[in-house]
């Protein structure tokens, strides 16, 4: 009985109270409904307008762009990468640089073993030496011959005077004798003179015969001295050969010790240039042979765009023309760079496999041709190998 009162009490309870607040909730649901639309309908179609406004000049500047602008997406920065070879044959002693290393003009990259070329040198210097040696020895020789040889001459001639004017005496003590005895010989029969002056003056006359003769043997002697003194003197004609032939030897000793230190300069390999070390091809204690690569360098500083640019693009790419650069490594930078040079021949003209049309179907192909592009940089941030962009004005 409790019970069903409690139970009709609870629903006696709640009609009242649902037709009470039955307005009330209504009324929020309708406040609720109708005021948030009525706040955020304006700021989404602003948002919306926005964003439209924002894609619109955005294409219309992408157009623009694409209008006036040319860009090229083949293209790679390049640069003359220099293989460093050895000139002579040996082992490698050391190895002064890695991979990465900037290095100076000048440095040593790698050394090659020198003590025999070092010893052929100084075995060279050691004969040029000697050279000098044997000339300054037949130099004095020569001043002291001509000295023994000119003062032997200068007696020796005048050993000869002196013969002459013996020979010359006794020629005249012969011819007075002579008429001595012809007097004699005609004095004789008259009984002027007696006969045993005539035996004196035929005596005398016999004697001054011989003392001619020997004059004469004399003058002989002296002039046979006279010439063998001149002879003598023909040992300076040797000695001025001999001094002549040391020319040609040392000439020909001289370029062997070129040769042998161009030998030795060569066994040091020297950096051409500033610059790089890309590759190392050798390590200390290995044996290398001439025209064997041994390094890979390059100049940073030194460095071009190379780019193959359509047919129909090629007018914008003129000799001198300014084009930006930009690098997909590099987000953000920009560098100029000026074309210095455009191909004469397209790409495909030089492709290993020829593209012939047998079949007479023939589809056209927009055909690109070489660009080069110079670019300065400060830093090295363009490497060889870095893929970069073009973009020059199509109005310029």
């Amino acid at each position: 009985m409790d019970q069903r009162v409690s139970r009709l009490g609870r629903q006696s309870h709640h009609p009242e109270t649902d037709l009470r607040t039955a307005p009330d909730k209504e009324t929020e649901a309708a406040s609720e409904a109708v005021s948030p639309p009525a706040r955020t309908r304006p700021w989404r179609l602003y948002g919306a307008t926005l964003a439209a406004l924002i894609v619109l000049g955005a294409g219309g500047w992408w157009l623009y762009q694409q209008f006036i602008h040319v860009f090229v997406t083949d293209a790679r920065v390049a640069a003359d990468i220099v293989a460093l070879s050895s000139r002579v044959p040996g082992w490698v002693t050391a190895v002064e640089v890695i991979e990465g290393d900037s290095v100076q003009k000048g440095r040593v990259l790698v050394r090659i073993d020198d003590r025999e070329s070092r010893l052929l040198v100084q075995e060279l210097d050691a004969q040029i030496v000697g050279i000098s040696r044997r000339r300054e020895e037949i130099e004095a020789r020569i001043k002291l011959t001509d000295r023994q040889t000119a003062s032997r001459i200068a007696a020796k001639e005048a050993a000869v005077r002196a013969a002459e004017a013996a020979l010359a005496a006794a020629m005249a003590q012969r011819d007075l004798a002579r008429q001595d005895n012809d007097r004699a010989e005609k004095l004789v029969p008259s009984g002027a003179i007696t006969r045993a002056r005539l035996d004196q003056t035929r005596a005398a006359l016999e004697t001054a015969k011989q003392q001619v003769l020997s004059a004469q043997a004399d003058l002989e002697n002296a002039r046979a001295a006279l010439a063998e003194a001149e002879a003598a003197r023909e040992e300076l004609t040797v000695l001025r050969t001999q001094l002549a032939e040391l020319g040609p030897e040392e000439q020909r000793l001289r370029a062997q010790r070129e040769r042998a230190a161009l030998d030795l300069e060569d066994r040091t390999i020297a950096m051409p240039f500033d610059g790089v070390v890309d590759r190392t091809f050798v390590d200390a204690g290995e044996y290398i042979t001439p025209g064997q690569r041994l390094l890979m360098v390059h100049d940073p500083e030194q460095v071009r765009v190379e780019a193959n640019v359509k047919e129909t693009d090629i007018r914008f790419f003129q000799p001198g023309k300014i084009v930006t650069i930009t690098v997909d490594a590099l987000p953000g930078r920009r560098f100029e760079g000026t074309v210095t040079r455009v191909g004469q021949a397209a790409t495909s003209e030089f492709a290993l496999l020829p593209n012939p049309n047998p079949s007479g179907n023939f589809t056209k192909i927009t055909q690109r041709l070489p660009v080069r592009i110079a670019v300065r940089q400060d830093g090295g941030e363009l490497k060889p190998g870095m893929m970069v962009e073009l973009e020059a004005r199509a109005g310029d």
